[in-house]
């Protein structure tokens, strides 16, 4: 009973604070630059702390940590050490500078926007809104699975009641305070995610003797396929290097062309500020990611006590809360905060990103011409009540169904991943850059990556090719293969596109660029000359 009480305390104490910060930033969500970009007056630690807890969510703790960590055992710490360097430090070295000036230049709060203004296309914008709200419903289906199987851990609530109350007080969360609301708390979120994660880390190795001790535990476990090889899975790389590869590339580059995670650039204050968001974001992703996977590769140590499904496979998404429940009842207190931490605050950024989207994107100018700002907030706050709603039903769906196809957490993230980001990145950065990329371009990048990660859903659902094992056929089955080479081939097709149709007009390419190469007025010493 006094263990309950706890977590129960320290739930409604965290909610507390959420909900108060919440109410207590509805001032700065009035007008839409307020709602959605918080006036773009965020500063470098709370931008760098958005950036990473929307990052790093019940996906990555629950999901891949798991699943990952069981497939390639401690090697899967490179996820997290890619995560950090490219996800993070590459991330903002590459894109922050850039997308801050020229969103700011182009008037654009949302990516699809952005793709409308650079390349005066009305079409791209409308196609980049209906691609973001489609395929941010898995993403955001995902996390309440995760944290549904969390609570149910913690709890004993069944997975449907949990999903529920996530959506509602997600709602009232994000409805309340807009963007700036949830930066403040992404803060306080990531603060709690730092401790939890380490501490977390430290019981469960104490709980198999120590590090060395868990280690020497993994060195003895065979892998998979009835090898009686010892050692794989702690071993450099793991005992597939090439699908660690893959995630490594999905879950690292997939964030240059998320919406929700590009769109933290757009609200941060100063150029100067992105330094250091720069490297706290990077130190950030190393304790969090890093220790999550790291965590995850030890899973291997709790496989009699793993749920199994009936053919005998592993649960994936009940390894981590099983490597969990038998710790002290503060500590589980601690677990369930953290991914509520984590999770809370991905889930503010992907509604706000898709109703915003819809709204601004989508409503404003196309159904409705003329849409005072009031009127706009109203009706983004209304499509986050459908967004939450829609995602929360395929989530009960998914956890009812025990014939769905899509089983796994990681399977969801990745469909979603795949499609925006093999859809987005490559226009997106190109579009940063280089004054000769074209609209016809962003269009073969659109229609490819989701073409692709449709064609694997499909594979999935419907269970087409059993038999074709070869090369290819195992990137399209896989989604977290095929986003990873959806990401790779835009940045071959849009430039390659890019030479082959007609340039875009030069005036509003000059017009684009002007931004980065600004004229300023300078005193001439010698009048002579």
């Amino acid at each position: 009973m006094f263990d309950i009480v706890i977590k129960i305390v320290m739930l409604v104490l965290f909610f507390g604070v959420m909900v108060g910060v919440g109410i207590y930033c509805r001032k700065n969500a009035t007008d839409v630059n307020g709602f959605v970009l918080g006036g773009r007056s965020v500063g470098p630690w709370l931008t760098a702390f958005a950036y990473g807890t929307s990052y790093f969510s019940a996906v990555i703790f629950i999901g891949y940590a798991g699943q990952f960590g069981w497939k390639f055992g401690i090697a899967s710490t490179w996820i997290g050490i890619g995560n950090a360097l490219i996800g993070s430090l590459m991330a903002w070295a590459i894109l922050g500078r850039r997308t801050r000036i020229m969103t700011q230049h182009l008037n654009s709060a949302t990516m699809p926007e952005f793709f409308g203004k650079r390349f005066d296309s009305r079409g791209l914008k409308l196609g980049a809104s209906i691609i973001t709200f489609i395929f941010l419903i898995p993403y955001t289906a995902s996390l309440y699975n995760g944290l549904s199987r969390l609570f149910n851990m913690a709890f004993g609530i069944p997975y449907i009641w949990c999903i529920i109350i996530m959506s509602v007080l997600t709602g009232i969360y994000v409805i309340a305070g807009g963007y700036m609301a949830t930066a403040i708390n992404d803060f306080i979120q990531g603060l709690i995610m730092l401790i939890g994660i380490v501490a977390v880390i430290a019981a469960v190795l104490v709980s198999k003797g120590g590090l060395m001790s868990a280690l020497e535990g993994l060195s003895k476990v065979p892998a998979d396929g009835g090898s009686t090889i010892n050692g794989v899975y702690n071993s450099f790389f793991g005992p597939d290097p090439l699908g660690l590869l893959g995630v490594v590339i999905l879950t690292s580059l997939g964030t240059w062309g998320l919406p929700q995670m590009v769109q933290k650039f757009y609200a941060i204050k100063h150029e100067k500020d992105i330094r250091k968001g720069t490297v706290i974001s990077t130190v950030f992703a190393i304790i969090v990611a890093g220790g999550c996977y790291f965590l995850g590769g030890f899973g291997r140590l709790f496989g009699d006590v793993v749920e199994k499904n009936p053919d005998g496979s592993v649960v994936y998404d009940s390894i981590v809360p099983k490597m969990l429940e038998n710790l002290p009842a503060l500590l589980i207190a601690v677990v369930v905060i953290l991914v509520l931490s984590a999770s809370m605050s991905t889930l503010s950024s992907l509604v706000i990103t898709s109703s915003s989207t819809l709204t601004i994107d989508l409503i404003k100018g196309t159904f409705v011409k003329d849409m005072k700002e009031k009127k706009q907030v109203l009706l983004i706050r209304i499509f986050i009540v459908v967004f939450i709603a829609i995602s929360a039903f395929i989530a009960i769906y998914q956890v009812s169904n025990q014939n769905a196809s899509v089983k796994f957490i990681a399977q969801l993230m990745g469909v979603s991943w795949g499609a925006l980001a093999g859809a987005f990145l490559a226009p997106f950065l190109y579009g940063l850059y280089w004054k000769k990329t074209t609209k016809a371009a962003c269009w073969a990048s659109f229609i490819f990556g989701v073409g692709i990660m449709l064609f694997t859903l499909a594979i999935m659902v419907f269970k087409l090719f059993p038999d074709n094992n070869g090369f290819f056929m195992q990137i399209i089955k896989s989604p977290i293969n095929c986003g990873a080479f959806a990401m790779i081939a835009g940045l071959i097709i849009v430039p390659v596109v890019s030479l082959l149709t007609p340039k875009p007009k030069k005036e509003m390419v000059e017009e684009a660029f002007a931004c980065y190469e600004k004229k300023v007025p300078a005193s001439q010493k010698n009048s002579l000359d």
